[in-house]
């Protein structure tokens, strides 16, 4: 009886096995985390440089898809608006229902409820001053509406142009449809949550899940890429072991003489 527990091609059995079990692992977290990504986000490619210098023209942001009530300040969001445009549009929430908003303070910054807020995205102006809005205003935002504003406070288009209008530029918390969690082209990662938003009352919301999801994706390819060619490397390995040390060659005889 033979003392060899290989498998067929020379793999051993444990080995293949474990490399069987690490494909099956690697497709369920490969495929569960594109299937509970397509769940919980959406791509879209910002439409304007209002979300300047945050998010440039045409960058491709990952939004997770959220209701509207949980939206905190300092939150970039995507919004549908029919008032202001027929298509999703980009905008950072500056203040919530109940909040007054007004602009601009001593120190040329934004307050809400008369707290100061430090907003280190928004670009210097003349002189190197970073002003808040280059126009005064104040707002008591409506329950249950949102008051927003472009990062490129020169440019943006946005709730100080609609101050006029009933909710004075103000935006119903069921016109969001996702928050932005992630810009992936260019590359640049997790959207930080201003922590200038942090001390006011309900904080400022928590990343979504797209770092974990990643990670899955990345590691499912990983274990099948590599289960998949344990076989290969296990038998060229055993070849090699298995192969004659040498060949002599056809012996020649010897002539006399």
């Amino acid at each position: 009886m033979s003392g060899n527990s290989g498998t067929k091609g020379g793999r051993g059995r444990l080995g293949s096995v474990l490399s069987g079990l690490a494909v099956a692992v690697g497709c369920v977290l490969f495929l569960g985390g594109f299937v509970v990504g397509a769940l919980l986000y959406r791509p879209y490619s910002v439409p304007s440089d209002s979300m300047t210098p945050t998010l440039a023209v045409g960058s491709k942001i990952l939004a997770q898809r959220i209701d509207g009530d949980e939206v905190r300040r300092g939150d970039v969001v995507v919004f549908n608006d029919p008032l202001w445009s027929n298509s999703p549009m980009v905008k950072r929430v500056v203040a919530v229902g109940g909040d007054t908003v007004a602009c601009c303070g001593a120190d040329g910054r934004l307050t809400v409820n008369g707290t100061s807020v430090e907003e280190p995205y928004l670009r210097s102006g003349a002189g190197g001053r970073t002003v808040a809005s280059g126009e005064e205003f104040s707002v008591t935002v409506p329950v249950g509406n949102l008051f927003l504003l472009g990062d490129d406070r020169h440019t943006s288009l946005d709730s100080r142009s609609h101050l006029d209008e009933a909710g004075q530029g103000t935006v119903p918390r069921s016109m969001v449809v996702a928050r932005v969690d992630s810009v992936i082209w260019p590359a640049k990662g997790l959207l930080e949550r201003p922590t200038g938003f942090a001390g006011l009352p309900g904080g400022i919301s928590e990343p979504g899940p797209v770092r974990p999801l990643l990670l899955a994706i990345a590691a499912g390819a990983v274990l099948v890429l590599g289960g998949a060619a344990y076989g290969s490397v296990a038998d060229f390995f055993t070849k090699r072991r298995t192969a004659p040390a040498g060949t002599a060659g056809p012996k020649s005889e010897k002539v006399g003489t």
